[in-house]
């Protein structure tokens, strides 16, 4: 953290400034595809539920392809814009965003939102994870039985705006932490797994009686 601190102090000694998201970018609606239109091979896309279920802060490759027919259709983001889910189950999911740090454009389903301005996307991701974020975001959902956000409600939200160099810094150091909290994830689970082999073990030896009338 010192690193920050030393940052802060050279470049906003007067403190970081705060800006709404709409002074700083642009936002655009993605274009329609459906499920149907989902194939093998194709054009790279990111239908907003993969927002919630497939992807973290940021990817650089997308799990899914749209028809190439479509391809004058759809609205795309390029490297450097934040995709938004712009649709959630509840007030607290729905604004899930994801850095595209891919190579080209990705085509975005109409139910998100494409963030584009000279903040370092993989900032602004983690930003949305923030309580700061999501206090503003519930002022903005419109609370049906699906709920929703816009572009416009989106664009009134605020966000520390420090420089290019403590962006930079802070995603570091969250990747970093994002790593590691992986990385626990993946021992807890390698636990487990060991754990239910050796009870299926014991369990098929404790149970198994003819290997001991034999």
């Amino acid at each position: 953290m010192s690193e920050i601190h030393r940052l802060l102090a050279e470049h906003c000694p007067n403190g970081v400034p705060i800006k709404r998201l709409g002074e700083i970018g642009t936002f655009a609606r993605g274009r329609r595809f459906t499920k149907s239109d989902i194939v093998e091979v194709g054009i790279p896309c990111i239908h907003y539920g993969e927002i919630y279920t497939a992807y973290g802060v940021s990817t650089h490759a997308t799990v899914s392809h749209v028809r190439e027919d479509l391809r004058d259709q759809l609205r795309y983001a390029l490297p450097g814009d934040v995709i938004i889910a712009g649709v959630g189950e509840t007030v607290e999911a729905v604004g899930k965003a994801v850095a595209w740090l891919g190579e080209g454009e990705v085509a975005i389903h109409d139910d998100s939102f494409l963030f584009r301005s000279e903040l370092n996307p993989t900032y602004v991701s983690y930003y949305f994870q923030t309580n700061a974020f999501h206090a503003e975001k519930e002022q903005h959902v419109a609370r049906a039985k699906v709920k929703r956000l816009s572009s416009r409600g989106l664009s009134r939200v605020t966000i520390p705006v420090p420089p290019p160099e403590v962006q930079s810094e802070i995603v570091r150091i969250l990747d970093r932490f994002d790593a590691l909290a992986s990385d626990l994830t993946l021992d807890l689970l390698a636990e487990i797994e060991a754990r239910r082999k050796q009870y299926e073990y014991y369990r098929d030896k404790l149970l198994t009686f003819e290997e001991r009338l034999a």
